[in-house]
């Protein structure tokens, strides 16, 4: 390679990081406003707990504690699914509903009778229920 060449290729790795390093600087100094104010909300579930007996089929209201939200939350759309102990399963019990509303009806799926299952809230962080029965 010519020194020629030498000398615009250092040029233009030189303007490159310059602009670069003006890029970083304005990105870094740029206020992150609306981002800063939001809040990770997890809510406690509060239906179904310890004790608890769903049988195939039957519909339940899944309730959660929404008494004390942040005035930003990061994500208010939920999903609710369904656990079996410590392994997630595919099934989604219910989608895309506002985190706010302390409640969403489910129908109970055919699955495998069991006293560990656990239902899943998660939005923007998760929260379980405490292990409760499915029977046919």
């Amino acid at each position: 390679m010519s020194s020629h060449n030498s000398s615009i290729l250092a040029k233009c790795i030189f303007v490159f990081a310059a602009l670069f390093g003006i890029f970083f600087q304005i990105a870094a100094a740029a206020p992150f406003s609306e981002l800063e104010k939001r809040s990770v909300y997890t809510p406690p579930v509060l239906y179904p707990h310890a004790g608890t007996v769903w049988y195939k089929g039957q519909t339940h209201n899944v309730t959660w504690d929404v008494s004390s939200p942040p005035a930003n939350i990061t994500n208010r759309f939920a999903n609710l699914m369904l656990r079996k102990g410590e392994l997630p399963t595919p099934l989604i019990l219910a989608e895309d509903f506002d985190i706010l509303l302390g409640r969403i009806e489910v129908t109970v799926p055919w699955v495998v009778e069991g006293n560990d299952y656990i239902v899943n809230l998660f939005g923007d962080s998760g929260d379980w229920s405490e292990e409760f029965t499915i029977k046919e």
